[in-house]
């Protein structure tokens, strides 16, 4: 890029970084303003409480709400929010407490609650869904299982889920 094409970059507004953008071939990437992100070690200690500890986890959110969503990478892409932790373990209580604070449910979380009405239609949609893994590559059929979900664990059974 020569100088100047540098110095009008620099010196673009955002609608011409978007414009930009949108030409083909071409991509630029616009920062959002907006509230900090959240320390570290504040969301992977969040995320690791959410295991098994629904007081402290409890505490946590309370002091700092913005950690509903938010989500730990363990390393290589090993993605994990605190619902997903909640879920492998089978911990329902704090699973519920986050969806009733607004957590995004996903398809781990509802096998693991025992949602088959949620699972089913998934899985009907997407036969290779049993397949599926959640964080520390923990398969679908294990949620249901650690939640004591039986009605779903025999429906992922009798598609193949192993």
């Amino acid at each position: 890029m020569s100088v100047r094409g540098r110095r009008h970059f620099v010196t673009a507004g955002v609608g011409s970084l978007v414009a930009m953008a949108m030409r083909p071939g071409r991509a630029a990437v616009v920062a959002q303003e907006g509230p900090p992100a959240l320390p570290g070690d504040q969301v992977s200690e969040f995320v690791r409480v959410a295991h098994a500890d629904l007081g402290r986890m409890t505490t946590m959110l309370d002091d700092e709400p913005a950690l509903l969503n938010a989500t730990w990478d363990w390393g290589a892409g090993d993605f994990e929010t605190v619902l997903g932790a909640a879920s492998h373990m089978g911990h329902r209580d704090i699973a519920a407490l986050l969806l009733g604070r607004g957590a995004r449910l996903d398809h781990f979380c509802a096998a693991m609650m025992g949602m088959l009405d949620v699972v089913r239609p998934v899985v009907d949609a997407y036969a290779d869904a049993i397949d599926w893994l959640g964080p520390h590559r923990i398969p679908l059929l294990r949620h249901a299982v650690a939640g004591e979900a039986h009605d779903v664990a025999d429906f992922l059974r009798s598609k193949g889920a192993v």
